[in-house]
């Protein structure tokens, strides 16, 4: 028998290489998906950790060291302990102190960094050598008059209290040192400053610049603390997939270390957001790949069981003879299946190889650098079940032949069953896919269990019931044919009526077709979706992140980057207010910046950018101004109602960036009263931003009052704006009379009014009906949306943009921009970075639309939707090689029929079209029914399919293909089809 199965193979080897390689597909298939996403959770945690920012990749350990150890920043000892594999560490020790700061309210932040004259730039003068030297930042130097070689001293500060607020103490002698030079940090961004925020914005409105020194010098000033800190920072390289799988624990374990350590170490990381981003781009993709390898194996299953059938079909006769000998039946058995049994399982010791080596091949061409292996064996977990299922439909595809009677066997053409039977396998699989699609819109799209299934039993449920329609849609178009003498069509359509393969097939060629259409479908909505979310998440061209700087400071450094408003655009974000209050903007729209600046889309909405520029920034009053540094304030007091003493607080910020003061009156009782201070900051005069009354209590106590203000601006009560008063006129001055509730404990403001009041806004969302929203200082303000936007830039479809001068003048503390930004466009120069440098913006950050576009491409979700389109292609090419298999048993089977229609008068001509337009009809009609299917399982489906691997603001993303990449997919696939029906059809039999 074996030697016979072998005569066999030999005989018919291009239906065993045909069998073989449909295996092959089905194994491959199983084998690429583990391989794949492999490939995917390398290629997406060497993305997360390569644009990770610094704290994402650094572990920093701080600890306070009291008396005893103050003398010492030598803390290697400690350290070692705290090591992990593959992190370098920087160490550093800081505290602070006072004697060059002329105002007792600053102090200078003396600070050892391991290594810092590598990653400063040195503006004059030189670097730390030895004991006794310090270097300053180009800003306080020059604030301060101070240059190399100028001696200073310093000694370490501590807090207090006076009547105008904390100030800093010295505690003992300073102690006596030299400049050594002036610095400018080559690069505040990277990631060797930790978590330090060495040059952020201080209380003042000052971008921070430490005071460095080495630790040689750090030793010589006495001090009752130091703050040490190591900060461990791993290289993008040392964080593959492997190490992030054990970071978690080595993390753990490095906080219980650091816990037992004599001096306590606490332990800050940014990683486990690190770990979580990476956890959710990974299993996003997941969840996608199996979404397109389903129908895949479905498919291949499906044409490995046509090949079997039609590969029995034709050797029906043998059976019949071998059974007419009197064989016995397992000898029977063997005859029919050691032939389909061998090339299976050739093709399945193929298929374990091939699925690694193309996933290889692809992830050198998708994921270069990454060092994908070829092989593994944890990918081939699911082959033997797969092999195991093709052997299962080899044997359900001739289990009728096996159990048929000889006087079946030696028919032509198979009869039909008598009566009706239930199709229980159509019926299960249409129950399979409603429980799917069940779950899936009850999950609420989350792909797990069967519902990870429902896109492809929703494509073969819908090609199964397509596929019913053939034979009576055939023979009713045959008979018409018929009746009108068009011999041709008539013959062509009867042949597909009267036999099962057709229908078969249709099954085949419509889900090969749908499943192309839904990967492409699905390829050109998610590449939509990330283009949109890229341009709208980055809201301009380019996006420039600078340390925190006070707002006054960042708009006025923009605008003298571009005074014309051609390029650039000062941007903050309102901190976040209330639970659930959608997200705000501040934007300088004035000069028409926004309308230059921002990638206005058709997305946002009727209005045009131009438009939203002019209502944000109306005209307005100019603001109140003190000219000098000498600044002077009077107040008369009557009419006082309290028992605690008040406090007057002024605040004032610089019109060129020097931050920001709140000079301080406090008194108890009825009388006139001067506010009078020199404020250096104000020596280019001061913005008003706001007066400030509040009781002196521990306890919260109303009070009554009224105050009479006389200075600059307080001649028309129509200009200022009072919260928790009254505001009226009073001879040369402004009448503010004050009643505070008990339940009021933040006072009374009296503010300018010198910006548009309610702050007009542009609102999407919830947001759009106005009301209070949370302002610059975290106080409630009053908005007025003058319209309703389906989106806005960075916000997405909920939020609220308003004018940044204009939200700034009416917050109540001149405080800083905790986030800033500088939005550009297209043209800006070369050298933009150095001019905002220059006006004392550092630059932390830079992204443009192309690097938003690159991370969204390089997360699992898009990384998964690859597979999907290979699956689609594979399907098309599965379904090429069925159509060609099925035309070639028909054709040797049509024959007979042909010789008996020509005996009777058929024309060759007529039997030559039939023969030729029969399968080529066949596969138009699919290729549409298939289209169809894809756009209707897509909307059923298609909504649930991930995008990103991140959460994104709610975007008005496209639901639909809008490219003609469908179109032009389903040409491409519907002519391979054309073209192997029209040969198979048309080849003359030899």
């Amino acid at each position: 028998m074996i030697s016979l199965v072998l005569a066999m193979l030999r005989t018919r080897r291009g239906q065993a290489a045909t069998l073989a390689l449909l295996t092959l597909v089905v194994v491959g298939a199983t084998v690429a998906v583990p391989a794949y996403l492999r490939a995917v959770d390398r290629a997406v945690v060497h993305s997360e950790v390569a644009q990770a920012a610094a704290g994402e990749r650094t572990v920093a350990l701080e600890a306070v060291v009291g008396d005893r150890d103050s003398g010492s920043v030598d803390i290697s000892g400690v350290a070692g302990a705290l090591l992990m594999p593959g992190f370098t560490q920087v160490y550093s020790a800081e505290f602070p102190a006072v004697g060059i700061e002329p105002e007792p309210r600053d102090a200078s932040r003396v600070t050892y960094r391991q290594d810092v004259c590598a990653h400063l730039t040195l503006l004059a003068g030189r670097c730390l050598l030895g004991s006794g030297e310090v270097v300053l930042g180009e800003r306080t130097a020059a604030r301060l008059g101070l240059g190399a070689g100028d001696p200073i001293g310093l000694a370490f500060a501590v807090a207090g209290n006076s009547p105008a607020g904390q100030i800093y103490l010295a505690l003992g002698p300073a102690t006596p040192l030299t400049v050594a030079g002036v610095y400018r940090p080559a690069a505040p961004e990277e990631e060797y400053w930790g978590r330090h925020d060495y040059f952020a914005v201080d209380a003042n409105g000052r971008a921070g610049e430490p005071v460095f020194a080495d630790a040689a010098t750090v030793g010589l000033i006495p001090r009752t603390t130091t703050i040490l800190a190591v900060d461990a920072t791993a290289a993008p390289a040392t964080l593959d997939a492997a190490r992030l799988g054990r970071l978690r624990g080595e993390l753990a374990e490095l906080k219980t270390r650091a816990a037992g350590l004599s001096q306590a170490f606490t332990v800050r990381t940014d990683i486990p957001d690190l770990l979580d981003r990476v956890d959710r781009s990974r299993a996003l993709g997941r969840q996608s790949v199996p979404v397109g390898a389903v129908p895949l194996l479905l498919l291949a299953y499906l044409v490995l069981y046509l090949a079997v059938d039609y590969g029995v079909e034709g050797r029906r006769p043998e059976l019949a003879v071998f059974a007419l000998r009197g064989g016995a039946w397992w000898n029977r058995w063997l005859l029919a299946l050691g032939e389909s049994f061998a090339a299976i399982a050739a093709g399945a010791l193929g298929g374990c190889v091939a699925g690694q080596l193309a996933v290889g091949a692809i992830a050198a061409w998708r994921f270069p650098g990454l060092g994908v292996p070829l092989f593994d064996a944890d990918a081939l977990r699911l082959a033997p079940a797969t092999a195991l299922g093709a052997l299962a439909v080899a044997l359900l595809a001739q289990r009728r032949h096996l159990f048929s009677p000889v006087a079946e066997l030696l028919r032509r053409v198979r009869s039909r069953v008598p009566g009706r039977r239930a199709p229980v396998g159509e019926i299960l699989i249409g129950v399979l896919a409603a429980a799917a699609l069940a779950q899936l819109f009850l999950g609420g799209g989350r792909l797990t269990g069967v519902a990870m299934a429902a896109p492809a039993l929703s494509i073969i449920a819908l090609a199964v019931a397509v596929a019913r329609l053939v034979a009576p849609s055939a023979g009713a178009l045959g008979r018409a044919a018929l009746r009108r003498g068009r011999l041709g069509v008539a013959l062509a359509a009867l042949q597909l009526a009267r036999r099962s393969g057709p229908r078969r097939l249709v099954l085949l060629l419509v889900a090969s077709v749908a499943v192309l259409g839904y990967a492409v479908a699905g390829a050109d909505v998610a590449t939509r979706d990330r283009d949109l979310a890229a341009r709208i998440g980055t809201g301009a061209h380019r996006v420039v992140t600078v340390v925190p700087v006070t707002r006054e400071h960042l708009l006025r450094a923009v605008r003298a980057v571009d005074p014309d408003g051609r390029f650039a655009m000062a941007v903050e974000h309102v901190p976040a207010g209330a639970s659930g209050e959608p997200a705000k903007l501040a934007v300088d729209a004035g000069a028409g910046r926004l309308g230059r600046v921002v990638d206005w889309l058709p997305q946002y909405g009727r209005l045009d950018a131009g438009r939203v520029a002019a209502l944000l920034h109306p005209p307005a009053p100019d603001p109140v101004v003190v000219p000098g540094e000498d600044v002077r304030l009077d107040f008369d007091v009557a009419d006082v109602r309290s028992n605690v003493p008040f406090r007057l607080a002024v605040v004032l910020t610089s019109r060129t960036g020097r931050g920001t003061v709140t000079p301080t009156l406090r008194f108890a009782t009825a009388g006139s009263y001067t506010l009078r201070e020199r404020i250096s900051v104000c020596a280019d005069g001061c913005r008003l931003v706001g007066l400030h009354l509040t009781a002196q209590s521990a306890f919260p106590t109303g009070f009554a009052l009224a105050l009479t203000v006389h200075g600059p601006g307080t001649a028309d009560p129509a200009h200022w704006r009072a919260t928790g008063a009254t505001v009226a006129a009073a001879p040369a001055g402004l009448l503010l009379r004050v009643d505070v509730t008990a339940e009021s404990p933040d006072g009374a403001w009296l503010q300018p009014v010198d910006a548009p009041y309610p702050l007009p806004a542009l609102a999407a969302g919830p947001a759009a009906a106005g009301g209070p929203v949370t302002g610059l200082d975290a106080r409630p303000v009053e908005v007025r949306a003058f319209g309703r936007a389906e989106a806005l830039p960075r916000l997405g479809t909920s939020g609220t943009i308003v004018d940044l001068e204009y939200a700034d003048r009416v917050a109540t503390d001149a405080g800083s921009a905790t986030h800033p930004e500088v939005w550009l466009n297209a043209a800006a120069p070369p050298d933009v970075l150095t001019r905002l440098a220059r006006e004392g913006l550092i630059v932390t950050g830079d992204l443009d639309v192309a690097g938003a576009r690159r991370r969204l491409d390089a997360q699992g979700p898009a990384l998964a939707m690859w597979f999907h389109l290979l699956a689609g292609a594979l399907a098309v090419l599965l379904a090429a090689g069925g159509l060609s298999m099925v035309a070639g048993v028909d054709r040797g089977g049509r024959g007979a029929d042909e010789a008996a229609l020509r005996a009777q008068g058929l024309t060759r001509a007529t039997v030559r079209r039939a023969k030729l337009w029969t399968y080529p009809a066949l596969v138009l009609a699919a290729g549409l029914l298939g289209l169809g299917v894809a756009l209707a399982v897509w909307r059923l489906t298609g909504w649930a399919l991930p995008v990103f691997g991140e959460d994104v603001p709610g975007l008005p993303l496209p639901r639909w293909p809008g490219s003609l990449a469908v179109p032009a997919a389903w040409l491409v696939s519907v002519a391979l089809l054309l073209a192997v029906a029209w040969r198979a059809g048309g080849r003359r039999e030899t």
